[in-house]
């Protein structure tokens, strides 16, 4: 049996001129696309989370870029290089917390600064994203042979949000290594939180290994610590939004909870994530940008008001959460594995990564 088997989702096509992202907000009921022929499109689709996941959105990210030197290029001609400084503001602000994205947006503003002015920036732009989109993929692979390679035969493994294809480029993160290990004979069983209040788990994971063939048990995000007690799961297996240099990791919010639970049940925590995801500046999970978002997502479902109305009533809605390098077992990137992480160990990572 091959990886191959159990990868066939992708979230993010380039054709016609344009970006077409899944929209993930609408899954599992329906498959749909959304066309995004402008750099504008596609910092809204990232802002409404038409599209997720840190290296997806690092990704589209860079698509928008080559899309707003192509407009401006119409626009202003031989001044495209200043003409593209508004779209590439709005797409650094659509999503603070996710260092992938400001990553890829560097990686392609070097690009273009290396252009002449005289010539049609976007096919060169549309390169270099490609070439980040390809690299993604690849690197998903290897964090999929690497992390399934600490995975005993026949263990049961829980994850939490969604970290697949649909939150990648493609074969995903921390469920590319759940896929591999599949593959291979390691897991056994395959649980999934929930993941409150956006259900990524239960609306994505497990649409994502259903439509691979993995079976999948979802399980209210409450419900973890009791399942660990069980003895039913070796790992909990998760991925990252940002990481900081003394391995602490930001993670959607409730993996604090996963790792604290793990902890205290023997369970080992992995953090699946490519090295863009590492962000040097930030020296511990103190300095990493916590995104807060709209209360009615935790207040309202389905848009009908589940909590009591009226004043006095409010809502906390922070969407992710950082847990202490402490509480890792492992870091799991493209360049190899961090055991229990802290500076030198990330530091390790960076340098080979070069």
């Amino acid at each position: 049996m091959t990886t191959a088997s159990h990868d066939t989702v992708r979230a993010l096509e380039w054709r016609d001129g344009g970006l077409y992202l899944l929209d993930q907000r609408r899954l599992p009921a329906e498959v749909a696309y959304r066309f995004c022929p402008e750099a504008g499109d596609v910092a809204e689709a990232i802002t409404d989370m038409v599209v997720r996941g840190a290296p997806a959105i690092g990704v589209a990210a860079a698509y928008g870029a080559a899309l707003a030197a192509s407009a401006a290029w119409q626009r202003h001609g031989s001044g495209w290089y200043a003409g593209m400084a508004e779209d590439m503001a709005a797409l650094r602000r659509s999503r603070p917390t996710a260092v992938n994205l400001a990553w890829a947006l560097e990686r392609m503003q070097a690009r273009a600064a290396a252009l002449p002015a005289d010539a049609d920036p976007g096919p060169s732009l549309l390169e270099e994203a490609q070439a980040i989109h390809e690299a993604d993929v690849a690197a998903n692979r290897r964090m999929g042979r690497y992390g399934a390679g600490l995975i005993q035969p026949c263990s049961g493994v829980l994850t939490h949000c969604n970290t697949g294809s649909l939150a990648t480029g493609g074969l995903g993160t921390a469920l590319g290594v759940i896929r591999t290990a599949w593959a291979e004979g390691r897991v056994a069983r395959v649980f999934a939180d929930e993941t409150r209040p956006w259900l990524q788990g239960s609306r994505l994971t497990a649409w994502e290994l259903a439509a691979d063939g993995i079976p999948v048990e979802v399980l209210a995000d409450g419900a973890a610590a009791a399942l660990m007690a069980t003895g039913e799961v070796g790992w909990a297996v998760v991925g990252a939004d940002r990481i900081a240099a003394n391995g602490d990791v930001a993670n959607k919010i409730g993996t604090y909870a996963v790792a604290l639970a793990a902890r205290a049940h023997g369970v080992g925590l992995m953090v699946v994530a490519p090295t863009s995801t590492i962000d040097p500046a930030a020296s511990s999970g103190e300095d990493i940008p916590i995104e807060a978002r709209d209360g009615r997502e935790v207040l309202e479902l389905g848009g009908r008001r589940i909590a009591p109305a009226g004043e006095g009533v409010g809502a906390w809605n922070p969407v992710f959460d950082v847990t202490p390098a402490g509480l890792v077992d492992a870091i799991v990137t493209e360049q190899g594995v961090a055991h229990r992480p802290d500076a030198d160990g990330i530091a390790r990572l960076l340098e080979a990564r070069g």
